[in-house]
């Protein structure tokens, strides 16, 4: 099991360390955890793209470049993800580990310095960011919402989160809405930095071969400017123990060759505890989450009513998505076959065979992820989000334990609340 060390290093101010020495790269990020609202969530999704144009002794992409260069090509790239209803915006920076630097140089001491005055000392007067940067940075988000449509998949379980879930914070989208990145000026964003700053909880992660020491010590030097004071908690999702009613449907006619049918369920409740996440994913696994799963095995390769069929989890929102591409005129089958495999998992209609293949499945997927820096970090930001702190290969164990029986009772707690479909223009 790999040393991990978690250190508070302010109020709010989280630093986990993660010791190794099985990659020749080093990580280190920044996560501020921002509660997902309609006002703040394009603002928040543009603060680190305006941050990463430059800093105060790197004012431009040239000159940023050239300082990352000085550090053995290290690269440092801006980050917005959605946990749950919680927005986590901010920076991953991968650097050549100091355990393959040459001679006595040491790279995690500029890292973190460099780091940190990109996030704190933006290019400009010191009293808001440069407008020109703003503009460019606005331009392109909007041009990167209005793109989603593109992706028919993502946009049809867009629309499924924004209607199922509406009146709550998962239906807002991670980078806002068009309008809302439009509305946006120089001084709003400024000030939202400074709150974000001030108020929001912050993440500091680290995986390498440095000492946790070392690594605290590089942190709180370059993040000595970050304010001092009581922050936020931690956003916690609403997370609705059964549907809000009947199902509900929604539709779509879009100029489209292949259908999208997308379903929502809720799952009864939260995954805070390990050995009900461990459940779950491995239902999941079993019912639409692998390749030997029922909705791939089933649906797609036996019946050939889908063109794909797969299921995935939210842990930290307690929902579970099934999205599949479909014919126009297969829909109803489609859905009533899909309907069909869950409820052969409720009832227990599950080889020994299809048990054993998803678990052997859901645990090598944990530990694949010790072997993979970026899924390493995702991981780690998860575990903080929903407060806990079981590690990858302590979730793999309770995998392991997990009996038929178990698997059914999470499958029985799977209620449908609503479907979306997306499907082509008549005539």
């Amino acid at each position: 099991m790999l040393p991990i060390v978690e250190r508070t290093l302010a109020p709010g101010v989280v630093l986990r360390a993660v010791q190794t020495k099985k990659f020749k790269t080093s990580m280190l990020g920044i996560t501020f955890l921002e509660p997902l609202t309609e006002e703040t969530a394009s603002l928040n999704a543009l603060i680190p793209k305006v941050l990463r144009r430059g800093c105060r002794n790197h004012p431009d992409m040239e000159t940023l470049s050239a300082a990352l260069d000085d550090l053995y090509g290290g690269g440092i790239e801006p980050l917005v993800r959605k946990k749950g209803e919680v927005q986590c915006i901010g920076f991953w920076g991968s650097f050549l580990d100091d355990a393959y630097v040459p001679g006595d140089s040491q790279i995690l001491e500029s890292a973190a310095a460099l780091l940190g005055e990109i996030v704190l000392q933006p290019a400009g007067d010191g009293k808001g960011f440069r407008p020109d940067y703003v503009e460019s940075e606005k331009a392109n988000l909007v041009d990167k919402i209005r793109s989603e449509v593109n992706d028919k998949l993502q946009y049809s379980l867009s629309r499924l989160r924004s209607m199922m879930c509406e009146g709550e914070a998962y239906s807002i989208e991670k980078l806002g809405t068009e309008a809302q990145a439009r509305a946006i000026t120089g001084e709003t964003l400024y000030n939202r930095y400074r709150d974000m700053l001030e108020t929001a909880p912050v993440y500091l992660y680290y995986c390498g071969s440095a000492d946790p020491e070392r690594v605290e010590k590089a942190f709180r030097a370059g993040f000595a400017d970050l304010p001092q004071g009581q922050r936020k908690e931690i956003p916690v999702p609403m997370v609705l123990g059964q549907p809000k009613g009947a199902v509900r449907r929604f539709s779509d006619a879009m100029d489209v060759s292949q259908g999208k049918l997308t379903m929502g369920f809720r799952t009864g409740g939260g995954f805070k505890d390990i050995e009900n996440v461990a459940r779950f994913m491995l239902f999941n696994a079993i019912f639409g989450g692998s390749t030997n799963s029922k909705l791939f095995l089933n649906v797609r390769e036996k019946l050939s009513l889908c063109y794909f069929a797969s299921s995935s989890l939210a842990l930290s929102k307690g929902i579970l998505l099934v999205y599949s591409g479909v014919e126009f005129a297969n829909f109803q089958k489609a859905e009533d076959e899909i309907l069909a495999q869950l409820t052969a998992c409720q009832i227990g209609d599950i080889t020994s065979e299809e048990l054993e293949a998803a678990r052997r499945s859901v645990i090598g997927s944990l530990r694949s992820s010790l072997d993979a820096q970026g899924r390493l970090e995702e991981y780690w930001v998860n575990r903080f989000v929903t407060g806990t702190a079981y590690t990858p290969e302590e979730l793999a164990e309770a995998v392991e334990k997990v009996t038929l029986d178990q698997v059914v009772e999470a499958a029985c707690q799977v209620k449908l609340d609503s479907i979306y479909t997306l499907r082509g223009k008549e005539g």
